[in-house]
């Protein structure tokens, strides 16, 4: 007979109606912005250190195959804490901020779901893009700590890139840590903890790094000695065989090109710097989990830590994020706690929409309507359990990828396609779109493209594309048929 542990235990309670609503386990809600899938555990980079987000992983369950809704902060942010996809809400941009959106004014998103089930709810750091939901008038979070950021900077940027944006820099300069906005953001989460926060409670902590700028100290940056560091693996001519449409979703960025970092010798530099600031947060993480710990609250409290999406560092010939391809949308997706098996890996799809859902069903709380993602209850208390639905990526009006367990299929708004076999060819290097023989699993990928896709919402800016009538248009300038690729 199988050992029900008290993880389970408690999760059948909850659903069971046997634990009162004053036991409800505590909400532990971690976010990190930027973060591919540089994880120990998720194995994105063989050198990368983060021993307390593995030590996380390795007590609850991995969702090893999580993926965004959107490669951009303010649409994936939207996303996650709507419940609704971006085809939904139009939020493609950098704005506008959805309760801009007249239809979604009053919506009750993730945090506020919460807090009229009686939890109290704490943040502090970056949870909505930027400064949205921050303000009392918001009404997103009843407790509000200090702001993300990244803190201390060096008296002039380190990189002079292309467009040279304030925020696009890296490197190490002399400095402390506790001088770094996401130790600020750790501090104020601990103290909260230890000050015995009213139960239960959904606090919420939202790391900067290693967004840009991706400053670390020395400490840091000596875990990764230049002379041993291991560069991203990359193929010539690999856009060769993607569509021209590709570069349109990223055609004029402050995030420079593989072809930038090589001319000006600061691909390494760039690399060591973004594992330096991964290790950095992952102490801070460590932090926070230690003091969770500390006072006794682990045991009754579900953790769940998740990024935005991901980042390239010259795959694909490009640095930042903004595409369909796995290393923009793949992203760490970890929960632990109470109805959660420990020590489980999964591999099916998982969809940072999900998590509204299954928080919402861990706490045995009754089902919010209209919510666009699927519960992953059953995939964490059966790391094997199947699972039917792909994850969804959509960048920009009607451009979209679809990720299953074992392929990777996109459609641009011109109707352009790749294909990927991810077990064969994990780098995406071989695009197999128009092979005969995988139509089939074209046709299959293909039927999970959203059946409608709401235009732009009013207010829409910053790296917005538009297609229409046979145009590109980025940022308001239509994009000429062979207009030269910027910066290549």
């Amino acid at each position: 007979m199988r050992t029900i542990t008290m993880s389970l235990l408690w999760a059948w309670l909850l659903l069971a109606g046997g634990v009162s609503a004053a036991e409800r386990p505590n909400i532990l809600f971690i976010a990190i912005d930027d973060q591919n899938d540089w994880i120990g555990c998720l194995g994105g980079h063989p050198q990368v250190q983060t021993p307390h987000i593995d030590r996380l992983a390795a007590r609850g369950t991995l969702l090893a195959n999580a993926h965004c809704q959107s490669p951009l902060c303010n649409p994936s942010r939207t996303s996650l804490l709507t419940g609704l996809r971006p085809t939904t809400t139009g939020v493609y941009g950098l704005a506008p901020w959805i309760r801009e959106v007249e239809q979604f004014k009053s919506w009750e998103t993730l945090p506020q779901f919460f807090s009229r089930h009686g939890y109290r709810n704490y943040s502090t750091g970056k949870i909505y893009h930027g400064g949205y939901g921050r303000t009392k008038q918001d009404r997103e979070f009843e407790v509000i700590g200090p702001p993300a950021g990244v803190g201390v900077k060096p008296p002039a940027k380190l990189v002079q890139t292309p467009n040279n944006h304030p925020l696009v820099d890296w490197g190490v300069f002399p400095h402390r840590d506790e001088d770094k906005g996401d130790w600020h953001v750790a501090d104020w989460a601990i103290g909260q903890l230890e000050a015995g926060p009213r139960e239960p409670f959904f606090l919420s902590v939202g790391f900067f790094l290693p967004h840009v700028p991706c400053y670390a100290t020395e400490r840091w940056f000596d875990l990764y000695p230049e002379e041993t560091l291991q560069l991203p693996r990359v193929q010539a001519g690999d856009r060769a065989d993607t569509p021209r449409f590709s570069w349109y979703l990223h055609w004029k960025l402050p995030e420079p090109r593989l072809k930038f970092l090589r001319e000006q010798n600061q691909w390494r530099n760039l690399v060591r710097s973004y594992l330096a600031c991964t290790s950095f947060v992952d102490s801070q993480v460590g932090r926070v989990l230690d003091a969770l710990e500390r006072q006794g609250l682990a045991d009754k409290t579900i953790v769940v830590l998740w990024s935005d999406h991901g980042w390239h560092l010259g795959e694909k010939e490009i640095t930042g994020k903004n595409t369909l391809w796995d290393r923009s949308t793949r992203v760490p997706l970890i929960f632990a706690g109470p109805g959660v098996a420990r020590g489980a890996r999964c591999d099916r799809p998982a969809e940072l929409l999900d998590i509204y859902p299954t928080l919402v069903e861990l706490c045995g709380l009754p089902a919010k309507p209209g919510l666009e993602g699927h519960s992953l209850v059953p995939q964490l208390q059966d790391a094997q359990a199947p699972r039917t639905w792909p994850a969804i990526t959509t960048h920009n009006h009607d451009n979209h990828g679809v990720r299953s367990e074992h392929w990777r299929y996109i459609r641009y708004a011109d109707g352009s396609e790749e294909l990927y076999d991810m077990r064969a060819d994990p780098n995406e290097w071989v695009n197999l779109a128009a092979d005969p023989k995988l139509a089939e699993i074209v046709a299959e990928h293909r039927a999970w493209l959203p059946a409608t896709s709401a235009p732009p919402a009013p207010g829409s800016r910053h790296r917005i594309l538009i297609y229409r009538d046979g145009q590109a248009n980025w940022e308001g300038q239509d994009i000429g048929a062979n207009e030269p690729i910027p910066e290549l």
